[in-house]
C-alpha cells in the first residue's frame, strides 16, 4: 500500500530497521528490495504479502517486469533523497514507474537540500504541492563545528590525516573519512592500514553488498575506529556519536558538504567537520560557503606536519582544472595552457628571425671573405 524510493541499499536497509521500530506493536509487514543480492529471498518474501515496500528503483524495476510486484493497490509513494535520485541518473526509471502505478496517491518527497531541478520534479508528478521547510534548505547543523585547512597535495592530505589521528586518539574515536573517488577511498584505506593508525574499514559502490553493510555495522557498533566511503554513504545514514567528518576531498556536488557533515553532530550531540583543500579545490568552497551562507573558518597547518613535493602529474592537473573553472567563470579565457602556447610560439619566431639575422650576416661574411680572396688572387698574378 505504500513504497518508499531510496537511491543506495544503506538507505533503504535503515529504513526498513526504522519502519519495524516504529511499527513494533502494529501488525504492518515491511520490506527491503535492493540490487547486489540474489533476487530470490526477495520474491519469495513479496509473495507472502507487503504493505510497506522499501526498494531501490533498478530492483523494484526488475521485479515488475518479471511480474512479480503488483501496484494496484498502492496509496502512497515517498521518494527520499529526491535531489540525489536526480543526480544518480534514475530519473527514467522513476518516470517509468509512475506510469505503472496507481493515478490517485498521496506523493511525498524529502530532501535535506531542494535544488530548482528537485521543485522542477515537484510540479512534473504532483498537483498542487505543498512545501514544508523544518530549517531553510542547505543550513549546516548548528552542533557541528566546521575547519578548513589549505593543504597542497595528495601525499600532505595523507600526512596530515595521520597527524590528527596519532595526536588526538581520544578525540578522534569515530571518524568518517569522505573522497569523491573509489581509487582515492581505496588508497587512503591502504595508507591506514599500513602505517597502523586504527582499525579501517572502506565502502563505495563497487563494493560488494554484504561487505558494505558488515563495514556499516562495525561502524554502528564501535569495532572500527574509520569509516572511509564515497559519498554512497553520505545521504540520510544515521551513525550514532560520530565525533568527526574528515572532507579529505571537497565535494563538487556542493549539496553533498551539507550532506556529509550532517553524519556528525546529530541528536543534539556536537561533532566537527574538517575539509582539507588544494588550490584547485578553492573554487568550490567559494561556491559551498555561498551554498550554506557562512564562510568556513580557515585554521592555519600545524607546524610539525610534513610537507610532500607536489607530483608532476598531480600538478599538471590541478593547473587543467584551476583552467576549466576560469573558463566557467568567464568563457572569452583562453587558459594557460593556450597562454603558454602563444608565448612558446611568440619566443619560437624571436628565434627564428635572430637565427635569420645571424644566417644573413654569416652570408655576408662569407661573401666578403670570398671577395678579398678573389681580389688577393688577382693582385698576386699581376
Amino acid at each position: 500500500r505504500a513504497l518508499i524510493l531510496t537511491p543506495t541499499r544503506e538507505l533503504a536497509i535503515q529504513i526498513q530497521a526504522m519502519s519495524e521500530a516504529l511499527s513494533k506493536y502494529t501488525d504492518l509487514r515491511i520490506l527491503s528490495i535492493y540490487g547486489g543480492t540474489g533476487a530470490k529471498v526477495q520474491i519469495e518474501a513479496i509473495e507472502k504479502g507487503v504493505d510497506l515496500l522499501i526498494a531501490t528503483p533498478g530492483r523494484f524495476m526488475d521485479l515488475y517486469l518479471k511480474e512479480h510486484l503488483k501496484t494496484k493497490h498502492l496509496k502512497t509513494l515517498v521518494l527520499d533523497e529526491a535531489d540525489r535520485m536526480m543526480d544518480m541518473g534514475f530519473m527514467p526509471q522513476i518516470r517509468k514507474m509512475l506510469e505503472i502505478i496507481p493515478v490517485k496517491r498521496q506523493n511525498l518527497l524529502f530532501s535535506a537540500t531542494m535544488p530548482d531541478k528537485v521543485t522542477e520534479l515537484s510540479h512534473e508528478f504532483l498537483e498542487f504541492p505543498e512545501r514544508i521547510e523544518i530549517t531553510p534548505q542547505a543550513t549546516a547543523v548548528e552542533t557541528v563545528e566546521q575547519e578548513l585547512f589549505y593543504v597542497p597535495n595528495m601525499r600532505t592530505k595523507l600526512n596530515f590525516l595521520q597527524l590528527l589521528l596519532d595526536e588526538n586518539p581520544e578525540e578522534f574515536k569515530r571518524v568518517m573519512v569522505f573522497t569523491r573517488k573509489k581509487t582515492t577511498a581505496e588508497n587512503i584505506h591502504r595508507f591506514i592500514s599500513r602505517k597502523e593508525i586504527g582499525s579501517c574499514r572502506v565502502i563505495h559502490s563497487n563494493k560488494g553488498q554484504n561487505s558494505r553493510i558488515n563495514a556499516m555495522d562495525e561502524f554502528k557498533s564501535g569495532e572500527i575506529r574509520l569509516l572511509v566511503s564515497t559519498d554512497v554513504s553520505s545521504r540520510g545514514i544515521d551513525v550514532a556519536e560520530v565525533s568527526h567528518v574528515i572532507n579529505f576531498d571537497v565535494p563538487i556536488q556542493y549539496d553533498d558538504y551539507v550532506h556529509r557533515i550532517g553524519r556528525t553532530g546529530r541528536a543534539l550531540k556536537t561533532g566537527k567537520a574538517i575539509t582539507f583543500c588544494t588550490d584547485s579545490e578553492k573554487y568550490h568552497i567559494k561556491h559551498i560557503e555561498k551554498l550554506i551562507r557562512e564562510t568556513i573558518p580557515l585554521l592555519k597547518l600545524p607546524s610539525n606536519l610534513k610537507f610532500e613535493e607536489t607530483l608532476p602529474e598531480e600538478k599538471r592537473d590541478m593547473a587543467m582544472e584551476v583552467d576549466r573553472q576560469k573558463r566557467r567563470e568567464d568563457p572569452d579565457f583562453k587558459g594557460a595552457f593556450h597562454e603558454k602556447k602563444a608565448k612558446n610560439a611568440k619566443a619560437d619566431k624571436e628565434k627564428k628571425v635572430d637565427k635569420n639575422k645571424k644566417s644573413d650576416k654569416n652570408t655576408d661574411k662569407k661573401f666578403r671573405k670570398r671577395k678579398d680572396k678573389k681580389f688577393d688572387s688577382k693582385r698576386n698574378k699581376r
